[in-house]
Order: C-alpha cells, then sequence, then structure tokens
C-alpha cells in the first residue's frame, strides 16, 4: 500500500515539474524583471561603489531612488539565466542619505547587511521565478548576485 501513495507522489511531482511556463518572458537573459500580472518591467542595472571608512565598509549607489518600482510588499521577478545565476542572487534593503542608496556591509569587521529572504524556483528553459519570502516595507532594495558589484535595483511603495 505505501509503495502505491509513495509511487503516485512521484507521479504528481512528475506531472507538475512538466507543466510549461506560458506567461511573458524577459527581454534580456541576466536581468530581473518584476511581474506585474502580465507585464514584466526590468530592475535598474547600476553597479554599486564600494566605498571604505575607518572600519565601515558601505556601497553605494548613485541616485536617491530607483526607476523599476512595485506596489507589492512580496515582489516576485523573472529572470533567464545567462552569464549570471539566479541561486546566486541576495536582497537588500538601502537606505536613502544625501540622494544616493547605500547599505552599511560590515562595521569593525563585523557583517550588519543581512540579506533578505528569497526563493529561486525553476521555471524550464534557463528561466526563474525569484520571490521574496517575506513581506517588505516601503523603500529601496537590490537583487545582487553573491560577490559582484552589480546591483538590480526596485523601490516597493
Amino acid at each position: 500500500m505505501s509503495w502505491r501513495i509513495g509511487a503516485a507522489a512521484i507521479l504528481a511531482v512528475a506531472v507538475l515539474a512538466a507543466q510549461k511556463y506560458s506567461g511573458p518572458r524577459p527581454e534580456k537573459p541576466d536581468v530581473p524583471y518584476l511581474l506585474h500580472a502580465d507585464t514584466l518591467v526590468p530592475a535598474e542595472v547600476v553597479e554599486a561603489k564600494e566605498v571604505k571608512k575607518k572600519d565601515d565598509i558601505t556601497y553605494v549607489v548613485e541616485g536617491a531612488g530607483s526607476s523599476a518600482k512595485t506596489p507589492l510588499a512580496g515582489p516576485v521577478f523573472l529572470f533567464e539565466d545567462g552569464q549570471l545565476s539566479a541561486e546566486k542572487l541576495q536582497l537588500y534593503k538601502f537606505e536613502v542619505k544625501n540622494g544616493h542608496r547605500e547599505v552599511l556591509f560590515s562595521h569593525k569587521g563585523k557583517l550588519l547587511a543581512k540579506a533578505r529572504r528569497i526563493a529561486v524556483n525553476p521555471l524550464g528553459g534557463g528561466l526563474f521565478k525569484v520571490e521574496v519570502d517575506e513581506s517588505l516595507e516601503n523603500g529601496e532594495y537590490g537583487l545582487t548576485p553573491e560577490g559582484s558589484n552589480q546591483v538590480f535595483c526596485f523601490a516597493v511603495y
């Protein structure tokens, strides 16, 4: 009896995995796109500048706000792998100061910036759904590949 239940479970997983994604697809690989119903909004692509002062390491992005905006506290992105891997993305919140966005990453060697929880789910053909696992308050955010200064910025309003 238990082997039948196991076989049925495996079959159900296989059927779900075989379903194809039929919604909109990103225009370019390696850029997260905010998913708004049937519309995709590309994240703002920028390079963060690493600023070291005494015992602090801060990453700074020019401009007070991102051009990519979402009203959703739990945004969903579509990401097509190219040179970057969706599994390497991390999400951080920026503080807006003096007309730019920044995140204080470490102070006296202690890591301060905490990556927010995201879930990365494959949709097939190198396409991934990236979902924020927690409710985000209004503000400026950035997805960044681990070990890179490239940042994909967006704002929650």
